[in-house]
């Protein structure tokens, strides 16, 4: 097991330096995938890397605006995770265009708003609104997208649906407390992918359900907390992206529900 985690991560390595496109190789070709949080930093560079790379046909560009890059391979639709008809309408929008899909990315997420969104510093800052707030797009806009997306997945070959999770939603990791709802909206959605797996494994044999975390990513949502990011390790969202397609284009089956960082590496629940 140690020597399959080793050679895993020494392949996402290889492809995060190499500079041609992302080949998505154990995927094969003619791919349909969707991004849901295509307007945010980390989702439109999904987008964006996905469009060059070769093995893709179709990429369905999820957002609340309906905005995406102008490609002749990416096709926006208007989505609301707050929304379930929203997320139904798109997800049979999908259908309708591509039958299946072979690649479903979760990439939306929310850590702070103003001043009604605010990572707790102390269990005084707790606050119903904004907890409510938090886990309706962290973790039940993801369920809700799991729920009809996943019957998308193609049957008869490597399919991933992959949420982004983070490294401060790991229990066992937790050493510092604080941004109670950010942490706890997190654990809570890899509690769901984990029982999404099972459920999945019993429907596509060659499907995955996974957790992403892309590290200290360069957008909106890191922006206020960058000041103490050690150097080198603040991602533009384009390395960032990188980084996890190669990490997906590595995993198996055997993978499932796990939640797995931009380096490869499993991160304990």
């Amino acid at each position: 097991m140690i020597a399959k985690a080793v050679a895993r991560v020494l392949k996402v390595m290889n492809a995060i330096n190499d500079t041609r496109p992302v080949t998505l190789s154990s995927f094969g070709t003619g791919l349909n995938a969707a991004v849901i949080g295509a307007g945010g930093g980390i989702g439109g560079a999904f987008v964006e890397a996905l469009a060059t790379c070769p093995a893709v046909s179709r990429i369905f560009a999820l957002s609340r605006a309906g905005a995406a890059p102008a490609h002749d391979r990416v096709v926006p639709l208007s989505v609301d995770l707050e929304d379930e008809a929203s997320i139904a309408a798109a997800a049979d929008a999908a259908k309708q265009a591509a039958g299946s899909l072979n690649l479903v990315i979760v990439a939306a997420g929310l850590l702070h708003h103003g001043d009604a969104v605010k990572p707790e510093k102390t269990w005084r800052s707790l606050d119903a609104a904004s907890m409510e707030a938090v886990y309706r797009i962290n973790t039940v806009g993801p369920a809700l997208a799991a729920k009809h997306f996943l019957p998308l997945l193609a049957p008869d070959r490597k399919a991933v649906f992959a949420a982004l999770a983070a490294r401060v939603g790991s229990i066992e990791d937790n050493q510092l407390g604080g941004w109670y709802a950010y942490r706890a909206s997190k654990a809570a959605l890899m509690m769901i992918v984990k029982s999404l797996s099972i459920e999945l494994a019993r429907k596509r044999e060659q499907a995955l359900c996974v957790g992403l975390h892309p590290g200290t990513v360069d957008t909106g949502l890191s922006k206020p907390f960058q000041g103490g990011v050690k150097e080198g390790k603040l991602f533009p969202p384009e390395k960032s992206v990188r980084h996890l397609l190669g990490v997906l284009d590595g995993l198996t089956p055997a993978d499932s529900g796990n939640q797995f960082a931009w380096d490869g590496q499993r991160i304990p629940f």
